[in-house]
């Protein structure tokens, strides 16, 4: 089952939303900070050797940041909290993907908590502009059959307070 954003909205999942942000299946997460990449990562199997890219946060000017071809970090506004009996995972906006842009991000396991990041590609040859707090996805809850045994408690869990 999908919660709808009322559902979402009485449970009281994700602080400091608007009404605007309400969908009929899930909410809408908007852009708090964009970075750039500025250092290889590396990934293992068991996370003994994983090594983060480094970033570098860009800067609105004007209410406003221009994003040449690309990919980027994003970090949401909103800090969301995935009850132990739902996971979560978004869709990108349908106007961004007319922009010649996506985000993409992994599952939002049950238990998590924290104020997201993802990746945002710009695909478009001549780049877009973004307003500051832009709406980028719709973030989709799913009821799980059972509530998860254990929660994730993984390094990201309250990430970004």
């Amino acid at each position: 089952m999908i919660l709808s954003g009322e559902q979402i909205k009485q449970k009281n999942l994700i602080e400091t939303l608007s009404d605007i942000q309400f969908q009929p299946a899930g909410v809408d997460l908007s852009l708090k900070e964009v970075h750039k990449f500025i250092s290889p990562g590396k990934i293992d199997f068991g996370n003994k050797e994983r090594k983060l890219s480094e970033t570098q946060k860009l800067t609105f000017e004007n209410g406003e940041l221009f994003l040449p071809k690309g990919v980027y970090k994003i970090v949401y506004n909103e800090y969301v909290k995935i009850p132990k009996d739902c996971l979560a995972f978004f869709l990108t906006r349908s106007s961004l993907l007319r922009c010649g842009a996506h985000v993409v991000s992994a599952v939002w396991d049950p238990g998590y908590e924290g104020r997201g990041e993802s990746l945002l590609c710009v695909e478009n040859e001549l780049g877009i502009t973004f307003k500051e707090n832009a709406r980028v996805v719709q973030l989709v809850f799913i009821k799980l059959e059972n509530e998860a045994k254990d929660g994730y408690a993984g390094v990201y869990h309250g990430e970004n307070r």
